[in-house]
């Protein structure tokens, strides 16, 4: 049953047939590698520079893990359209480098 849910709603929020995931990860396997090498090199930079920064404010001691499962299970559904925007943001990143 899983499965045909996943599949219903998949193109929900897409007029151009799947969620914003699947076409970021539909867009990085028709993108040269290196492009997507880079693209992705920036998103974990962009996360190292916000994980260091809740260090700095928290302390070496703050579990930055935990802190992420509690902050998802009390706004699932903030997080889950902040992803969708980010995998909009990510694949036209991609995208506008493709005739570079």
């Amino acid at each position: 049953m899983s499965i045909f849910k996943d599949w219903f709603t998949e193109d929900e929020d897409d007029i151009f047939m799947g969620s914003p995931k699947s076409k970021f990860f539909d867009v990085t396997r028709e993108a040269s590698k290196d492009i997507v090498e880079d693209e992705i090199d920036k998103i974990i930079e962009k996360l190292a520079v916000l994980e260091l920064m809740k260090i700095d404010e928290k302390g070496d001691e703050f579990n930055i893990n935990e802190h992420i499962k509690k902050y998802i299970l009390e706004n699932e559904e903030r997080v889950n359209g902040m992803k969708k925007g980010l995998y909009i943001e990510f694949t036209g990143e991609i995208i506008s480098r493709l005739d570079s």
